[in-house]
């Protein structure tokens, strides 16, 4: 018997060390040399201090930012610990009152705005934690953010068309605006 046991126990050993730290120390090297920023959570600072992470959502309520969209994690809104969506279906009356709720509280934020309003200002998306929005919700919100921070509309759409990004490899996915990085941008204008 133990001429069984002692392979098997050298075996899960050298295993263990194999996959558990050899092959994390290997991965975890190549992605900080080939890519250095994603590999650090793809952090974005501010006038020398961390502003956030671009693949992370973040709440901004001001009207003078672009907002997100809205976020279901639990126990508060963006909590990145604890990604989840609502898991209300689409029949759900809650998920009907969720949806209301925050079409009303931006028509109060924009009362002028009779623009259509885009499903993802009011829709939380899988993770509760999505960081970008649609040109169209950006598009929506111009009027709102030019008028807060005393600036022309064409200047801040001009800043949004500047921070689409397109499909991934040209044809994954649809064309959209990393938020954070939006605000950012709108804070370096003068």
């Amino acid at each position: 018997m133990l001429q069984m046991i002692r392979p098997a126990l050298i075996s899960l050993l050298i295993f263990s060390l194999i996959t558990g730290v050899v092959y994390p120390v290997v991965v975890t090297g190549l992605a900080r040399v080939l890519f250095p920023v994603e590999a650090q959570g793809s952090l974005m600072v501010r006038n020398g201090s961390l502003a956030g992470s671009s693949l992370i959502g973040q709440p901004f309520d001001e009207p003078k930012y672009f907002w997100g969209r809205p976020s279901a994690t639990q126990p508060f809104a963006f909590n990145a610990a604890a990604s989840s969506g609502s898991n209300l279906g689409q029949s759900n009356p809650a998920l009907l009152q969720l949806v209301q709720a925050r079409i009303a509280s931006l028509r109060a934020a924009e009362p002028r705005n009779k623009k259509p309003i885009p499903v993802d200002l009011v829709t939380a998306s899988g993770s509760g934690l999505d960081p970008h929005i649609s040109p169209a919700a950006a598009e929506y919100q111009v009027q709102r953010v030019a008028k807060a921070r005393r600036l022309n509309e064409a200047r801040i759409r001009d800043l949004v068309a500047a921070c689409i990004e397109g499909r991934q490899l040209g044809i994954l996915g649809e064309p959209r605006v990393n938020v954070l990085r939006l605000n950012l941008a709108l804070d370096q204008l003068r």
